[in-house]
């Protein structure tokens, strides 16, 4: 398996509607922001790619299918490989996996991977059709299976049995929609109080308007190499960033379509099967979990990712990560509902099961040196969503995955205030990252790690 270095990376504008532009031109956007702030020229990098990986989630929303090879057309990276990935909102994440299995296998040194939607081609309620149809359209979907309701139902289980709180909920929306404040790819860039979250218009109880991600179009792509692709591209006259970043681990995870399929395991299962190194490690949190087990836990439940937590063990045994919290220094989540980020912040190892509520106010998740109009008691410590993930930068599914890898890869180069403009959002020193993609109610999850290699 050889290394894999992520080099460049470009997204467009993401927006409520992009009606300037077709969805191959807005691909082409971020494209051309990938191969320009590399210092090439279109043809030149256009020569030197050897394939690339689209990345797109529903055919409903461009009334296309096969629009992937439309994108390559468009790009001139015919006859070149290419292949379509699709995994829910884990399309991007899964596609950023698929190019680094390119790379490292040996099969390209030069591979792009890219992704979109416009999913402004439609009323929301038809696009809240089409989502709704990666549940059990047999099952879930005849019975009123909306995605916004299964979120519900999920965080007033967790809020049940932690004591979750509708305050806690909206912390992180202040905080991520404040973050995309000073992002100007943004989709949403308000500043917010917990009042307006909780005043927002109600959606599915507990879930308000802005306890949720909006619908975009938009596109992100970017460029993965081994050291023989580095090398031709430099031969060739480009300027890479230094120092490099690599991706030093990945790991997936899967689970069953229906909730209700999911078997629960008992405590010596979970803790030989899916807990962290350093949950088994620790006497104290063992005990914890075994009191969680005698009050009536079942994991994973319908308050719990279990293929979060297989994506993230696997990411982090193979990035030599045994404390996530401490040994990253960000991550892009997929808080396609901000009780889903608190779900994952479990799931990750950020804290333990039942800790999520309380870690999403603790201050430990946000950045350093801005004012969110919250009383915090800690300091930060690993920022999550600095870029302001989904629920303020928007969710075209297919560029959403590929979002975060640019966001994470500008954070690692210390170019934030190069792209943004801003340097508010630059984390100093940052050498460690992690992006995780999630798709249906946890149905596909992919963690990769991001790593400056100094």
């Amino acid at each position: 398996m050889r290394p894999v270095y992520i080099v460049s990376g470009g997204v467009s504008k993401f927006s409520k509607t992009r009606p300037d532009k077709t969805f191959q031109a807005i691909v082409k956007e971020a494209y051309d922001y990938a191969v320009k702030d590399i210092g090439l020229d279109f043809a030149t990098f256009t020569r030197l790619v050897d394939g690339s990986v689209a990345s797109y989630f529903s055919d409903h929303f461009t009334r296309q299918l096969m629009a992937g090879i439309m994108v390559q057309d468009y790009l001139g990276l015919c006859p070149k490989p290419s292949h379509r990935v699709e995994g829910g909102g884990a399309t991007g994440g899964l596609c950023f996996q698929e190019a680094w299995k390119s790379v490292a296998s040996g099969h390209m040194d030069v591979c792009v991977a890219y992704g979109f939607e416009t999913m402004s081609h439609v009323e929301t309620w038809k696009g809240n059709e089409f989502i709704a149809l990666a549940s059990d359209v047999s099952f879930d979907y005849p019975v009123g299976g909306f995605y916004s309701g299964y979120y519900a139902m999920m965080v007033t289980r967790h809020m049940k049995e932690f004591g979750t709180t509708v305050e806690q909920m909206a912390a992180v929306s202040v905080k991520n929609h404040l973050n995309a404040y000073h992002n100007p790819y943004a989709q949403k860039r308000n500043r917010y109080t917990i009042e307006d979250v909780r005043n927002a218009p109600m959606v599915a109880w507990p879930l308000t308007r802005l306890d949720i991600c909006v619908m975009s179009d938009g596109a992100a792509a970017t460029i993965l190499v081994s050291e023989e692709g580095l090398q031709r591209l430099e031969e060739a006259g480009a300027s890479i960033r230094r120092p490099l970043v690599k991706i030093t681990g990945i790991g997936r995870g899967t689970d069953a379509m229906r909730m209700a399929d999911r078997p629960h395991v008992d405590y010596d299962q979970f803790m030989r099967d899916y807990a962290t190194v350093q949950e088994r490690d620790s006497e104290e949190t063992r005990a914890y979990y075994r009191r969680l087990w005698d009050h009536g836990t079942r994991y994973p439940g319908v308050h719990s990712f279990r293929a979060g937590r297989t994506a993230g063990n696997m990411a982090w045994k193979m990035a030599g990560i045994t404390d996530p919290l401490h040994e990253l220094d960000f991550i892009e989540l997929h808080d396609a509902y901000t009780s889903s980020e608190i779900q994952t912040y479990e799931d990750l190892g950020l804290c333990r099961y039942g800790e999520g509520g309380e870690f999403a106010v603790s201050g430990k998740a946000f950045m350093p040196g801005i004012d969110y109009g919250l009383k915090l008691p800690h300091e930060p410590v690993c920022p999550v969503n600095p870029s302001g993930g989904l629920i303020a930068c928007g969710h075209p599914v297919g560029a959403t995955g590929l979002m975060q890898a640019v966001f994470a890869l500008w954070q690692l180069q210390d170019s934030i205030a190069d792209h943004f403009r801003d340097s508010t959002l630059q984390l100093k020193g940052a050498k460690r990252g992690a992006i995780h993609s999630h798709a249906g109610t946890g149905t596909y999850v992919t963690v990769s790690v991001l790593e400056r290699q100094d």
